[in-house]
């Protein structure tokens, strides 16, 4: 296999074809959120190029992918187009069903937007409800391993929002888009309150975790929220990638050979 299998790029007869076995179906979520000065917006793009890279390897099939997610905390960052909450689990509730309505049940999503998490395991836990249905994610930035990162970088923090990996994997599946800082922002505190905030979900005072709803600009009005992106490079993005698909294909493999639990009675495919 060569050839990413794109449901969006095949007529309804060669989509029925290859629906047929009910292979494994990967859904790309990402963002259009502020990355920094040197990376494009949409990070959704990332997930669909990281699918496409693993279609072409294991047969899976890559679902069109949902460009926006929850980013509400990125509203100051212009440019940026975020789903309410309740409008991104209806959508992805209406993606997922659709398939699940053929019977397709090797249903994977590839997230590449952290605050999509919470609203995907509802949607997930919503579906085993009312149909049986396990649907399964993998959160693509959080599954790169410390260890690799450090291979690649050594022992300076990289990892953070507007540098790695996402930098390094951009400037790699991006090409001619993304590139690496020249510099590092030297303050990223922030202050609400007048307490010294700790990203986008608030702030700490004498031990205490005080939630507030803090907004990315208040941090970092260039978007580089935490991290190095200094350090980003082709290279880099590219040992990233082969790791991330090569796991991505032993996962798929496992779910095509796996049986899925069967969907609730009443719920059965549609003729």
């Amino acid at each position: 296999m060569s050839v990413p299998l794109h449901l969006a790029r095949m007529t309804q007869d060669e989509a029925a074809r290859h629906l047929r076995e009910n292979p494994v179906i990967l859904l790309p979520l990402g963002s259009q959120e502020g990355q920094g000065p040197h990376v494009p917006m949409g990070d959704y793009r990332l997930s669909e190029a990281l699918a496409e890279r693993v279609s072409a390897r294991s047969g899976a099939l890559v679902a069109p992918a949902l460009p926006f997610g929850y980013a509400d905390f990125f509203r100051d960052y212009p440019g940026g187009m975020q789903l309410r909450p309740a409008t991104f689990t209806a959508l992805l509730t209406d993606m997922l069903t659709s398939l699940l309505d053929h019977g397709l049940t090797r249903l994977l999503i590839l997230n590449g937007h952290s605050t999509n998490e919470p609203l995907i395991a509802q949607v997930a836990r919503e579906l085993r409800r009312q149909r049986g249905a396990v649907v399964a994610s993998v959160d693509l930035w959080p599954s790169v391993p410390a260890s690799l990162l450090r291979d690649l970088f050594g022992e300076v923090r990289v990892r953070g929002h507007g540098a790695e990996p996402v930098s390094s994997v951009a400037m790699h599946l991006l090409p001619g888009e993304a590139h690496a800082l020249d510099e590092a922002p030297t303050d990223r505190r922030g202050r609400l309150f007048d307490l010294p905030l700790r990203g986008v979900s608030g702030a700490n005072f004498e031990g205490l975790r005080v939630n507030m709803p803090v907004m990315a600009g208040e941090i970092a009005p260039d978007g580089l929220l935490g991290g190095d992106a200094t350090r980003g490079s082709d290279e880099a993005g590219a040992a990233i990638t082969e790791d991330l698909v090569n796991r991505l294909c032993k996962l798929v493999t496992h779910f095509q050979e796996a049986d899925p639990p069967s969907l609730a009675p009443g719920k059965e495919p549609v003729p």
